[in-house]
């Protein structure tokens, strides 16, 4: 049996208008859907093949009703090792203070093809719908994006920057 493959996608910043083509395509072909908290249902509603089966991850933190991160990683590669479509589904860019890099890891290390759809992150779509933005000529030449991230291996120096 040949593997399936893994589309690892971004959905947005809530607005199910403001998805892909790209990705309303891959909903409509994938058999497993693998989707996080801040992923707006309507959007599954309205693209998502109907026979699909979706799993609710949650991804809240440290929540006890979240999948970790592992478990997810297992769910992906274990369907499609079975040769099924599965999209891992997150709110906003898939990319953007994700955990892309555990899952294409995972991927790899199984031999399983992989695709990525960006998506609009969240401080894109804010700009975008409140009219102010990230940047200006006159006003501002950069943006910095944080995250903060209580794991003991950072120095606190690293935020000085």
């Amino acid at each position: 049996m040949k593997n399936g493959k893994v589309i690892l996608a971004g959905a947005g910043p809530g607005d199910a208008e403001l998805i892909t083509v790209k990705l309303q395509r891959r909903l409509a072909e994938a058999d497993i859907i693998l989707t996080d908290r801040l992923v707006n249902p309507e959007i599954i509603e309205l693209f998502a093949n109907t026979y699909a089966e979706v799993i609710m991850t949650g991804k809240q933190g440290y929540n006890q009703t979240s999948h970790s991160q592992n478990e997810i990683n297992e769910i992906m590669v274990e369907h499609a090792l079975k040769g099924k479509t599965v999209l891992r589904l997150k709110g906003g860019d898939v990319a953007f203070f994700s955990n892309i890099l555990d899952e294409l890891i995972a991927l790899e290390e199984n031999n399983i093809e992989f695709e990525i759809i960006p998506g609009i992150t969240a401080a894109s779509g804010a700009s975008a719908s409140t009219g102010i933005p990230l940047t200006a000529r006159g006003y501002s030449k950069s943006v910095q994006f944080l995250t903060y991230n209580p794991n003991s291996s950072y120095a606190p120096e690293a935020w000085k920057y």
